[in-house]
């Protein structure tokens, strides 16, 4: 099926990358109104930048761009150049005369696969936002997929080069699409196939059985990787008119699509955390769209890990 989160008119998507050292991120820029988003952080150890204004409870009802970076906690510095690109074009909630931009993200750990001392910045940031396109972009390890890693239970060593993807889903006139980062201790599986296409790798190049190194974890924890290392993030963006609650509702239900991909995952060592955007274009039930997302999201995690060089 494929498609891509930009089959939602108004949704365009950037990225900016160090290839040398393994890093990047990755920017989603919304309509210049803003529009409805809510998310849901799964993972007990998470790196994130304005969730709880996502809250259904919470004032500010719309977000301008979505920051998905590489970095670790460092690279949330990235959201302040997507801040100043939008500023200089005079979007934002306004305030008085000032116009602030609301960029909520979230990031991936990759300090341990490249130069860990370089991390996604303002200026990387403000260059993902300025490559933002509504049109086909590259896939694989280019944006916040360029250091990410899949299949870890065997440590680092024997892991694979995972990315990010994207996948869209329509029925009639309504339309969702997802694009998504596997960063994830776990191996990774095709969600229509069951085929497992990245996980630990034996000396011979084929993946290691994952039982007996889930069984291990009883007699040691050093096979699991430090808190905050593995994660998967995606963004999910639909043309279907929803409230703060049912965006919310959707980002959800959408980590079903991480459980069709990501095996084992939502670990307390995790930081899984999936957005959820409407542009308000056109009604729909929330169950479908909730339905259609979980799909996107699981399609999307496969193809970043096909796509990863």
């Amino acid at each position: 099926m494929k498609g891509s989160i930009v089959d939602v008119a108004g949704i365009r998507v950037g990225h900016a990358q160090d290839v040398r050292s393994r890093t990047g991120c990755t920017v989603v820029l919304m309509p210049e109104r803003g529009v409805v988003c809510g998310v849901d952080v799964r993972g007990s150890a998470p790196g994130t930048r304005e969730t709880d204004l996502l809250a259904p409870t919470a004032h500010v009802e719309v977000v301008h761009a979505i920051l998905l970076a590489g970095g670790s906690a460092f690279g949330l510095d990235a959201a302040s150049g997507v801040m100043r690109y939008l500023e200089e074009r005079g979007v934002g909630y306004e305030v008085g005369p000032w116009r602030v931009p609301i960029v909520p993200g979230a990031v991936i750990f990759d300090l341990g696969v490249g130069d860990g001392s370089v991390r996604p910045d303002a200026a990387m940031g403000y260059a993902a936002a300025a490559a933002a396109r509504a049109e086909t972009f590259p896939e694989g390890s280019v944006g916040v997929g360029c250091g990410a890693t899949a299949g870890k239970l065997a440590g680092l060593e024997r892991a694979m080069r995972s990315g990010i993807g994207t996948a869209s889903r329509r029925i009639g006139d309504v339309v969702v699409g997802a694009i998504a980062v596997a960063n994830a201790i776990g191996s990774i599986y095709d969600p229509e196939t069951h085929e497992r296409i990245a996980g630990p790798r034996a000396d011979d190049g084929t993946f290691l059985d994952e039982r007996p190194l889930i069984e291990a974890l009883l007699h040691s924890a050093d096979l699991v990787p430090r808190a905050g290392a593995n994660t998967t993030l995606a963004v999910i963006a639909t043309n279907a008119r929803l409230r703060k609650v049912d965006a919310t509702k959707v980002a959800q239900m959408a980590h079903d699509g991480l459980a069709r991909a990501v095996v084992p995952v939502h670990l307390t060592r995790d930081g899984d955390t999936i957005f959820a955007c409407a542009t308000g274009e056109v009604d729909a039930p929330l169950d479908l769209v909730g339905i259609l997302a979980t799909e996107a999201v699981a399609e999307a995690i496969a193809c970043g890990v096909r796509a990863a060089n």
